[in-house]
């Protein structure tokens, strides 16, 4: 069933797109699926994220991204299936791109591919650290082997990196991978280690420089491998192309590698990293504070993958990065965002929505926080920026780092064990704790719902329906309430509930037909055909309004358990009014018979009346 599920969104995202004709290429991360569309004007964007499971559609960096979740990957890999054979498919949709999303689609296609093991690779390594604080060896097998794992993604990185840059780039895999190995081939990293050694290639004096867990370095050659090896499948006959083309590019590209790509990018590499660090160096707080601010802002449109490089980078001349510090508390921040809406919000729904994606935050994914929740109340994500860029700016005055490269989550804390790291937890309990109470008292109301859609009511068939109360309370029978209107059964049969709580809800799926502006009544029509009125308190109309706020209006949609309004019980009872809440089926006569259910303790969630067609 699950499977079929994702069978379905992925095919009405596919057609939302423009149909595979219109993909030349789709990647996915944690949370998205990254399109690169022939045509952006072909994609319905309204249509996408109208399908069940998109919480949102960004288009950035030159990408179409549909943001889906946790779940993200099984669609993907229904997806994939759909749209055939998609190789070289692309060669014409850069030619609108601008260079700034050239670049954001260059990283963001490269590093994606291996986030699963970076990220399972940096929990290792910070959990071993534990492990070691508690009183694991180091030189034990258990140690040896595990650190193994976690630390050969690393060391090996430019292995890793060249297999997506080859895909990225359009060259042979395979060849890409044996200029990675001869990069990292045990016995040159050996002697390039040893100070005293010094190699020339042809009488040109090699620069001694190790290229394990370097970035940029096998980037830009794979780059440079790949015009040779195009230029020499473009030029050569068919009939030797096949023996002198990996011969060339491999004899070519590994020699280059080491006398000028490699030392140039490694020097880059090392700026990079002295830049990065000078700046950190003149004010550690204030730059915490605008990575801590800004990190999420960057994530909403896809260019944190700009700075995702940097992080690497740190880890491979530093073994920390005070990056992740610094951003790490920010997804904290929007976890307490949402959380903070769950705990004030009275809208069954939203609650729902807001505390799991709470909880997905915390577990290091914000997409579905940040928009399903916080970006679309506003004040909610603003706050959250606000609390970000204050524990990044504790976490930055504290020199806090990451030993591996891992989003940040619950699960993550102790990649940031070392230095900084008693300062690190007391910054993301302030991001999240801080921001659900900022939250909860200045950034959210459920009057920023927004209204449901008026929908036209179609004439429906009268049938069997169970109507749930409209609120928790002692159920007792109609002819008992103190009102003869009611008592007699004039405008119908039904049952009336002493309220135990200020809430009043949706008994019924269906329409709102009537909501007087007093908000002590309600009428809705059934999706059954019941004819369903509520009305709170006897005379409680001559209040005026006072003790009782509207969530509906007339022409409304609500679903069964929708808080519909509220009403302040102990004021209506100080003021002298009775607020014995009553249920009536105001079209009795079109049914057979209408029960009541037997009387008793009642929540929004029990049923109270039967009706028999």
């Amino acid at each position: 069933m699950a499977k079929q599920k994702y069978k379905d969104q992925a095919k009405e995202i596919l057609e939302s797109v423009g149909g595979p004709s219109n993909v030349s290429n789709v990647v996915h991360c944690a949370t998205r699926l990254r399109f690169h569309l022939k045509d952006m004007k072909k994609a319905d964007k309204e249509a996408t994220e109208k399908v069940d499971g998109v919480i949102q559609v960004v288009e950035s960096g030159g990408q179409y991204q549909v943001v889906i979740g946790n779940t993200v990957g099984d669609v993907f890999d229904v997806l994939t299936p759909m749209l055939g054979d998609m190789s070289g498919s692309d060669d014409t949709v850069d030619e609108d791109k601008s260079w700034f999303n050239k670049a954001i689609d260059l990283i963001s296609g490269i590093f994606t591919p291996i986030l699963p093991a970076l990220i399972g690779a940096g929990m290792i390594k910070g959990l071993l650290m534990l492990a070691v604080e508690f009183g694991l060896s180091k030189s034990s097998g258990t140690y040896q082997i595990w650190y193994a794992a976690g630390d050969a993604v690393f060391y090996f990185l430019p292995i890793l990196l060249a297999v997506t840059s080859a895909n990225k780039f359009k060259t042979n895999t395979f060849l890409a991978l044996a200029v990675a190995g001869a990069m990292e081939y045990p016995t040159l990293v050996s002697l390039f280690s040893k100070s005293s050694t010094h190699l020339s290639f042809l009488g040109i004096p090699v620069i001694s420089t190790t290229y394990t867990s370097s970035v940029l370095p096998i980037i830009f050659t794979v780059y440079v491998m790949s015009k040779i090896e195009h230029f020499c499948n473009d030029h050569f006959h068919p009939s030797v192309k096949n023996v002198l083309t990996p011969l060339l590019t491999l004899g070519i590209t590994v020699p280059l590698a080491f006398l000028i790509i490699g030392p140039i990018m490694n020097t880059l590499d090392t700026w990079l990293g002295k830049g990065y660090t000078a700046l950190y160096g003149v004010n550690p707080l204030i730059c915490g504070l605008v990575f801590g601010a800004a990190w999420q802002i960057l994530v909403i449109f896809g260019v944190h993958w700009g700075i995702v490089p940097l992080c690497y980078n740190n880890l491979a001349l530093y073994g920390r990065d005070t990056i992740s510090g610094m951003i790490g508390p920010s997804n904290f921040a929007q976890a307490g965002a949402a959380f903070g809406v769950f705990l004030k919000s009275k809208d069954t729904k939203n609650r729902e929505l807001s505390l799991s994606s709470a909880i997905t935050a915390l577990f290091s994914i914000t997409e579905p926080s940040i928009y399903g929740v916080n970006l679309k109340f506003k004040k909610p994500f603003y706050i959250a920026c606000v609390m970000g860029g204050v524990s990044g700016a504790i976490t930055g005055a504290a020199n806090s780092a990451a030993i591996a490269s891992t989003p940040v989550g619950v699960l993550s804390i102790p990649v940031f064990v070392g230095k900084g790291f008693i300062p690190f937890l007391i910054a993301i309990a302030i991001a999240f704790f801080g921001t659900a109470i900022l939250t909860y008292l200045f950034g959210y109301d459920d009057s920023m719902l927004e209204k449901k859609k008026t929908e036209p009511v179609e004439a429906s068939t009268i049938k069997d329906e169970t109507i749930n109360s409209p609120v928790k309370g002692t159920s007792l029978a109609l002819s008992d309430v103190n009102d003869s209107v009611f008592s007699s059964l004039s405008l119908g049969e039904g049952i009336a509930i002493s309220p135990k709580d200020n809430n009043i809800y949706a008994p019924v799926s269906g329409i709102i037909r009537v909501a007087y502006e007093t908000g002590h009544a309600y009428g809705i029509a059934s999706q059954n055909g019941a004819e369903v009125l509520i009305h709170a308190g006897i005379d409680t109309v001559n209040l005026n309004g006072k003790y009782f706020k509207s969530h509906v209006e007339q022409g409304m949609k609500v679903e069964q358990g929708d808080l519909i309004a509220e009403f302040d019980v102990e004021g209506i009872k100080k003021a002298g009014y009775d607020p014995t809440v009553m249920e009536i089926i105001t079209n009795t006569a079109e049914y057979k018979a209408v029960l009541p259910e037997p009387y008793g303790e009642v929540t929004k969630d029990n049923a109270v009346i039967k009706v028999k067609a």
